[in-house]
């Protein structure tokens, strides 16, 4: 790809003054021939792939930066799910997996690991069930490794006893961690209709239909449509969704500039290039910001989803237009620890969890690190996430969850997750309980769209 003059000179601009970085290089690598001949044997397996596929990744990535002005935030590595080559380890077997796979991270300079996780929308295998029940005990005792659980799809429907399950693994991992806010629950996400192929931690894995090592790019850029928009006050609707749709143009080209450098000096493929707009807490750089910008002098007043909405699909549109590598999750993320403004608007009030489910139905994600108090039910945590589930299940879209019950933490204390993870205000949740539901267990069924074939 060659990039014209006058991009090379906005992308300096990008770069300089709107916050402009690839939030992260994501390498994906396939672990399924690791799970052949001994399982006792699989961690040195899993280990030595990991040194051998990602040993120059992050070399590569700073060579790349250096010679093409475009800072990258995030190094990470995106792992086969785990519950595929488990086979009969135990867990703590799966606790050794974890430590070797957290290890060799750190060898090779990685920021994170993502893919310690199950597939389990239409049932669970005894691998699945061990994997998951493992689940604190990998996300507090490793530094590294993230977990994905994908309990959901339209094809398949909700796997309720899985979800059901997970109430209590997260106030687990949460208590683990408690002297840190329980960020061991940050390493975890809960997904409707996961995508194989995405860089974004934590709920990255690299799928089964993947090849064997590829790298993907996330993008970002919130500061660059932020600064866009302010230069053009009174534009019409159809004017602002041109206005974003240029910029996402300019930053996937960008993007994908890089990813193919890196994949070059790695000789391995190019993958994806997701051009989600990846919020920071710092100001300027914040996807709440841009809806305010938009026409909202609230965050979460009426009209919040409907601006959304506009941004979400611009954003894909520029997306389209740039690359025929779109992919991952591509479109605006919600993170309210990590977006300062949504964290501003969330402790005002005027942000709820119900206004954000609301917002899941048209955004990249769902509900995404979101503290709630350290004493929230367990049924409470798993209705929160069934709920987000069935919007994903149902709009055929994906969602995923990312909810942090703060050990000892009351509504209104912020806690601080540290680095780009941000702070956020713990929100309410509703009074009431949802745990006959959830006792009945089975599976919700897909949605009639599901028998298109």
């Amino acid at each position: 790809m060659n990039l014209s003059h006058r991009e090379i000179l906005e992308t300096v601009e990008m770069v300089q003054t709107l916050n402009l970085d690839v939030r992260t290089v994501t390498l994906g690598l396939s672990l399924l021939d690791c799970a052949q001949g001994d399982s006792g044997e699989l961690k040195e397996r899993v280990r030595a792939k990991i040194l051998r596929h990602a040993g120059g990744l992050v070399a590569a990535v700073r060579s790349v930066e250096r010679t093409l002005g475009v800072p990258v935030a995030n190094v990470r590595l995106s792992l086969t799910p785990v519950a595929l080559i488990a086979g009969d380890l135990d867990e703590d077997g799966i606790l050794e997996l974890a430590a070797a796979v957290d290890l060799a991270a750190a060898e090779v300079g990685l920021d994170f690991v993502g893919g310690f996780g199950a597939l389990v929308a239409k049932g669970t295998t005894p691998a699945d069930e061990r994997v998951i029940r493992s689940l604190p005990r990998v996300l507090a005792e490793t530094r590294h490794v993230c977990g994905a659980v994908v309990a959901a799809s339209t094809a398949a429907g909700v796997n309720v006893e899985v979800v059901r399950s997970l109430g209590p693994i997260l106030l687990d991992a949460a208590h683990r961690t408690r002297d840190a806010g329980g960020v061991a629950c940050a390493k975890l996400v809960v997904f409707a209709n996961a995508v194989e192929d995405n860089p974004f931690m934590a709920g990255a894995f690299h799928g089964p239909s993947e090849p064997e090592a590829c790298i993907h790019v996330g993008v970002s850029g919130p500061g660059v449509v932020l600064g866009a928009l302010r230069r053009h006050p009174a534009a019409s609707i159809p004017e602002l969704a041109d206005i974003i749709k240029r910029c996402a143009f300019q930053i996937t080209r960008a993007g994908e500039l890089v990813g193919e450098r890196v994949a070059r000096a790695l000789k391995v493929p190019v993958g994806i290039v997701d051009l989600s707009l990846a919020p920071t807490s710092a100001r300027g750089d914040s996807v709440g910001e841009i809806l305010m910008e938009m026409g909202l002098d609230r965050l979460g007043t009426h009209g919040t989803t409907a601006a959304l909405a506009i941004l979400n699909d611009a954003v894909k549109r520029g997306g389209a237009m740039a690359t025929d590598r779109v992919g991952g999750l591509s479109g605006a993320f919600i993170p309210v620890s990590e977006d300062a403004a949504m964290a501003q608007a969330a402790a005002a009030g005027d942000l709820t969890l119900e206004k954000l489910e609301a917002m899941t139905a048209v955004c990249s994600v769902g509900l995404d690190m979101i503290a709630v108090p350290g004493d929230t039910d367990a049924a409470t945590l798993s209705a929160i996430m069934l709920d987000e589930l069935c919007i994903g299940m149902v709009q055929g879209k994906t969602t995923g969850i990312r909810i942090i019950p703060v050990p000892g933490a009351r509504v209104g204390t912020w806690v601080s997750f540290g680095g780009l993870l941000g702070q956020a205000p713990v929100m309410a949740v509703r009074p009431g309980s949802a745990r006959a539901l959830l006792t009945r267990g089975g599976r919700i069924p897909a949605p009639l769209v599901a028998l298109h074939n």
